[in-house]
């Protein structure tokens, strides 16, 4: 579990494919000693496991369901990556919750500058569409955001400076893709309805 408060920009050392699958090596300057191996790590918003490490560069192993579900495979040496460890349980969480379970692959529209503020505008898939709410929370490769205005499948969020020179989106460009993961609440609660155990006249009591 994470809160979507990238820790790190790291950047692509080296990405190897072997058939559908990879490992990908990244640069960073988050503190190796405290990473152990087989621990999770949030890359652009996506629960990987850390392999290997060495010389301020980590290594983790992308599965080729992870490679068709993420924008991940569109990685090249050079580029950069959000990253977050796992949140603990003593932590404040001063995001929002975040499972890195992406849920689909974003493209950038539009990048508009109005004051000190960046506004972002995405383009989603439609299974998205019904998770985003304006005000809701929604993670962009890893970035705990809050939804500015959302249309048929399209939402767009205002970044303030800080969140833009410490995050990858400060080197994004109209048709990049992004990953996408809706807020957890949002995806329990379209679950419910779908299967006709929610309704407008449910209460508490019924669950």
């Amino acid at each position: 579990m994470f809160t979507g408060l990238i820790e790190d920009v790291g950047e692509v050392y080296r990405w190897q494919m072997r058939k559908r699958a990879g490992t990908l090596t990244l640069s960073t300057r988050l503190p190796l000693g405290e990473m152990s191996l087989g621990a999770s790590i949030a890359v652009n918003g996506t629960c990987l496991t850390i392999v290997g490490k060495a010389n301020g560069r980590f290594a983790v192993d992308v599965s080729p369901e992870t490679l068709e579900r993420t924008s991940l495979k569109k990685l090249r040496r050079g580029h950069l990556v959000n990253l977050e460890r796992p949140l603990r349980l003593s932590d404040r969480l001063g995001g929002h919750l975040v499972t890195g379970h992406v849920d689909g692959v974003g493209v950038v529209k539009e990048i508009k500058k109005r004051g000190k503020f960046t506004f972002f505008l995405f383009q989603v898939p439609a299974s998205i569409d019904p998770l985003l709410v304006p005000k809701g929370s929604v993670a962009v490769d890893g970035i705990s955001l809050t939804v500015n205005e959302c249309e048929k499948q399209r939402f767009s969020v205002a970044i303030i400076p800080y969140t833009l020179r410490h995050t990858n989106l400060l080197g994004r460009r109209v048709g990049d893709k992004v990953n996408i993961e809706a807020d957890i609440i949002g995806k329990y609660v379209q679950r419910l309805l779908a299967s006709g155990r929610l309704t407008k006249d449910s209460s508490f009591a019924d669950f």
